[in-house]
Parts: C-alpha cells; sequence; structure tokens
C-alpha cells in the first residue's frame, strides 16, 4: 500500500507538531514521581465498556449517574482528561488490541483479521496467562453478510487461552438469558442469567486460579450498549420488559460500575492489587440517544461519529504505590498506545513486523513526564464501500479533517463552525496538514 510507513519513519513524523499546546505533566504536587514498576511482571486487567463516553462517570463531572467504583479507582489513582477511541466498537477493538491505525488492518466490521498480532499473543509469549470476556463480535457472526461470516478471529487465534464471550458466532441476548460461549462450548441453564455477570463470575475463577501471576485479564464489557434494559438491580427486572427504553440506561451505568468493584474488590482479596495494573477506559462514544448532565451542560451521545462525542472516551488506570493516588494526566492517550504501553510494562518484544503506531504512556502511569504525544490520528472508515471515509488529526484543541475542515475543539465541541479564522487557526492548519501528510503521503 502505498500509504504504509514503517516504524522508523513514524516515528520520525511523530517529532512534527512540536508547537502543540503545552500539557500538564503527570508528577505528583510535588514534582516526584511514585514507585517505579518493580521487576515482577506485573499482572493486567484492562476492562473497556461499551458505547460510554467521558461524560458518564462522576470523576469527569457527571451528574447523571452514581459511578462510585471507577470515582474511587480514579480518586486512589490516575484519570486521563484526553483519551481517543475509534467512534465505533470494531474499529476501537481492532485498534486497541494491534496497536495499528485502521488503514493497516481493518477489515470490515465484526471481523479481526486472523494474520493480526494482539496484545494477548504479546503478552502470552512473555509467559503470561491469558484469558478475554465480555464481548467478542470480531470473527464475522451468522447475522453478517454471507462473505463476511467466519472471515474473523476466533479468540484463541488473537491470543486468549480463556474465554467467556457473547457474540462470537451466534448473536442472541448479551443481557437476560443471554448467549454465552466459554472456551469454545456454547453454555447452557443461563435462563434467568445476566451476561455481564456470566462474563464477570468467569473473569474472578480465572483470576483466582491464576492469583500466583502473571495473568493478562481483557474484559470488554458488553453493557452500556443498547438495548437499554433492566438489570438485576432495576426494579423492572424479570418483568417482561423486551423494548429498549432509555430510562434504564442510568441503571446499566450503575451495573457496569458494580462490576468493576467485584473485579477490583476479588484483586484485594487475594491481595494482588499492588501488583495488577488496572486499566478502564470505553470504547467509543455513548448512544445517540443518550442525554447527560455535566454541570450547566447537557451532552448529547454522538457514538458513530468523529466528533468528540463520538471519540473521547473516559480513562482511569490505577495501581496502588505505582500509579499515584488523585492524578489527573493532560496528555493526549490514542487507542493504539496501549500495545506499546503494555510491551514496555512487562519487557515485551513487539511480535514480528508488526507495526507500532502507538506511544507507550508507562512513563506516566508511573508520575513521571515520559514522552506525551503531540497529536493523534484517527482513520475511519467502518464499513468498507458501505460508509463515508474519515481522516483527521488533532492535538487538544484543533482537529484537521482530512477533507480539509478545520476545528477549535473547545469552542466548537459538535463542530458546526469549520474553519475559524485567525493566526492560531492558520498555524494549526499548516502543522496538522505535515502530520496528516506524513502518515497518508496522498493527503
Amino acid at each position: 500500500m502505498k500509504s504504509r510507513i514503517n516504524r522508523r519513519q513514524f516515528i520520525k513524523a511523530a517529532g512534527l507538531g512540536a508547537a502543540v499546546l503545552a500539557a500538564p505533566g503527570c508528577l505528583d504536587a510535588a514534582g516526584r514521581s511514585s514507585n517505579r514498576f518493580t521487576g515482577k511482571k506485573p499482572n493486567i486487567v484492562l476492562i473497556m465498556a461499551d458505547d460510554l463516553g467521558y461524560e458518564c462517570l462522576g470523576c469527569y463531572g457527571s451528574k447523571s449517574y452514581k459511578t462510585p467504583v471507577l470515582d474511587g479507582l480514579a480518586g486512589t489513582g490516575m484519570r486521563f482528561e484526553h483519551c481517543y477511541s475509534q467512534p465505533l466498537c470494531t474499529p476501537s477493538r481492532v485498534k486497541i488490541m494491534t496497536g495499528q491505525y485502521n488503514f493497516r488492518n481493518y477489515v470490515n466490521f465484526g471481523v479481526l483479521d486472523p494474520k493480526q498480532k494482539t496484545f494477548g499473543h504479546l503478552l502470552r509469549d512473555r509467559g503470561y496467562a491469558t484469558c478475554v470476556v465480555g464481548k467478542w463480535q470480531l470473527y464475522g457472526s451468522v447475522n453478517q453478510s454471507a462473505e463476511v461470516r467466519g472471515t474473523g478471529s476466533m479468540p484463541g487465534q488473537a491470543g486468549f487461552d480463556e474465554h467467556c464471550l457473547w457474540q462470537i458466532k451466534d448473536r442472541g441476548s448479551r443481557y437476560k438469558d443471554p448467549v454465552m460461549v466459554q472456551n469454545g462450548k456454547t453454555l447452557d441453564n443461563l435462563q434467568g442469567k445476566y451476561g455481564p455477570d456470566v462474563s464477570c463470575d468467569y473473569a474472578l475463577d480465572f483470576i483466582e486460579r491464576y492469583k500466583a501471576g502473571p495473568f493478562l485479564l481483557y474484559f470488554p464489557m458488553a453493557i452500556v450498549h443498547s438495548p437499554f434494559e433492566p438489570t438485576p438491580d432495576s426494579e423492572d427486572w424479570g418483568k417482561n420488559t423486551k423494548k429498549s427504553d432509555t430510562k434504564y440506561f442510568a441503571d446499566m451505568v450503575a451495573y457496569m460500575d458494580k462490576i468493576v468493584g467485584r473485579i477490583v474488590g476479588r484483586l484485594g482479596k487475594l491481595g494482588l492489587r499492588e501488583n495488577t495494573l488496572v486499566l478502564f477506559v470505553g470504547d467509543n462514544g455513548t448512544d445517540k440517544s443518550i442525554r447527560s448532565q455535566m454541570a450547566d451542560s447537557v451532552i448529547r451521545g454522538d457514538k458513530g461519529n468523529t466528533t468528540d462525542g463520538g471519540t473521547h472516551v473516559p480513562m482511569i488506570a490505577n495501581q496502588p504505590g505505582v500509579v499515584p493516588a488523585g492524578k489527573v494526566c493532560g496528555d493526549l492517550v490514542d487507542f493504539s498506545d496501549f500495545v506499546p504501553t503494555f510491551a514496555e510494562a512487562t519487557g515485551a518484544e513487539v511480535l514480528g513486523d508488526m507495526p507500532v503506531d502507538g506511544r507507550s504512556f508507562l512513563p506516566q502511569l508511573r508520575g513521571e513526564k515520559g514522552n506525551p504525544r503531540e497529536w493523534i490520528f484517527c482513520y475511519y472508515n467502518p464499513r468498507w464501500g458501505k460508509s463515508k471515509m474519515r481522516r483527521f488529526v488533532r492535538d487538544k484543541r484543533w482537529k484537521l479533517y482530512a477533507s480539509g475542515e478545520l476545528y477549535d475543539v473547545p469552542a466548537d465541541t459538535l463542530e458546526q463552525n469549520p474553519n475559524p479564522a485567525g493566526p492560531e487557526a492558520a498555524e494549526a492548519r499548516t502543522r496538522l496538514q505535515a502530520v496528516l501528510h506524513s502518515i497518508m503521503p496522498e493527503l
């Protein structure tokens, strides 16, 4: 492909845009860094909520939902202000698992190319037990077209020793009376069960069995994606409520938070908290039907679109004694950054000729300045030939699309007023256009 660049070229290109807005570092109040990772390989738990934008957590200022567990993890760990995903589930999942921009390896919606290497392979080759629970949707399920069905990856092909997942081949319910596959076998007797609980139960069992470590637990949750239905903690649980209703969304956010609490609680009970890096993130913005209150503003979810409402997601990191407590990091984080971060944290080597589009944020997790990003890049074309391709590069303020529109994001979150005038806008356009051209020279 003409537009591909190798790692050396990418790193050189990453030097562009040095005039980006200055970012606050991630040191403590006295300017000290926290304790470094010990020589022992850390366990890694990555939990990713489905369709959850930054505006849904109390620690980000949300007034609409109760998230005491995640707020507590942010308070005793680190909250990131500028984490950006792809606008939709499969593009985000492919990117976070492989560390590559979508133009390199995204082949179709609901599909992970079986030739790809993931952080599952990366850590398994370092001696980690690896497990994925929650939502898969990367094999090409039966509800997809014949040319797509079955062309993706099974969990084992993607580097995971064990799994307990919704939607590998079959779809069915993800919530009440779920259809779940555990290590290749469709589970029976799930009548009355709740899918996220089934996933969580298996995750807890995996942690118990591999408490001697090291282990990787990847939990791409099925919740809080539509349909919006009662949870086991809802007053309407057990009633015949087949119709999706946004009135249940707050209950679903609260239950998601509760599940995170079960995972963290089990780590604490087993004495694993100090040697386990817990990361929480959303996979893309909130559903468009959801309105959330933040301070004096109402934020509309914009999943599927490349606005902040579709790409700005929460990110929390917690590891007592390692990740500084109560810190807010203003550095940019892109979904391609998780693979190099895991590699650095565990001493792993990137596999084969796997391109490295991301940049490790491990130093920031330690409370150090690190090598913060000056920009992030997004290539978004979720349904090849059937959707509008969007490509942009952005820093914390300015966002430039390949089609030419420039936005001052803090002043125009919904991207209603393109191409503002003035010297700052002109400088941003020149700088960001150079970045776009460095990644995809035809732009």
